[in-house]
């Protein structure tokens, strides 16, 4: 029942990716950017993406420092939140600074600016692949406590990046809560709309599936340290 419920939910996912995309191409010009400004629709939801799985990463970290020393087994099905959403996220991240330079490129004329919002987005970016290398090279009892740490302290950066888009700089303000020219216009919204529930419901497959993938690689890590006591 369950593989059944994840294959529907999959097939909608999909769905939803296609309908985005056929919206998102059929989206009219806009005015003073023309076709350029259709990046839109896939910067800002991946950044919402990569935000959301950072702040899950966070919460994982926590749970996981918490429960160590209480009950193990929960403390590690955190620990697999934390690093499954830190490495889903690192992947939208790398989207948003990819698409956000090329954006940028035909909107300014220049590939990158030192402002607050893109300068902070690149620091968060880079903590948490620092989190994934520690992940990856370190070992010992230790590693899932320092990376934890590491992990907490990335995600308190995940509201800063947001302050900093409010920061006058090269980066455009918040398309919404902004100033009086914040906003957009029903025929872009629409498209974006779908746009970022696509991403997110796309996101959230990718997550659960690399969840399920550390659980059991949790389970055979377990299983090895079991055979070596025993030999």
């Amino acid at each position: 029942m369950k593989k059944i419920l994840f294959g529907v939910y999959a097939a909608i996912c999909i769905a939803l990716l296609v309908w985005a995309f056929e919206l998102a191409v059929n989206a009219p010009a806009e005015m003073m950017q023309g076709d350029a400004y259709r990046i839109i629709f896939y910067h800002v939801p991946s950044a919402t993406v990569a935000f959301t799985f950072f702040a899950i990463s966070m919460a994982g970290s926590i749970g996981y420092l918490v429960l160590r020393e209480k009950n193990a087994a929960k403390a590690l099905a955190w620990d697999a939140w934390a690093v499954s959403g830190a490495e889903v996220g690192i992947v939208f991240c790398t989207v948003v600074l990819v698409t956000g330079p090329l954006w940028g490129y035909r909107a300014w004329g220049i590939w990158w600016a030192w402002d607050a919002r893109l300068t902070t987005t690149l620091l968060l970016w880079l903590i948490y692949v620092s989190y994934l290398l520690m992940r990856r090279f370190a070992s010992g009892a230790q590693m899932r406590t320092s990376s934890a740490v590491l992990g907490i302290f990335g995600g308190i950066g995940v509201p800063i990046v947001y302050i900093a888009n409010r920061i006058p700089g090269q980066h455009p303000g918040p398309v919404f809560g902004g100033d009086r020219a914040s906003g957009m216009a029903p025929e872009i919204l629409r498209p974006f709309l779908w746009n970022m529930a696509a991403w997110l419901f796309w996101g959230i497959l990718v997550l659960i599936l690399r969840h399920r993938f550390e659980l059991k690689q949790q389970a055979i890590a377990a299983a090895e340290a079991e055979q070596s006591l025993n030999a």
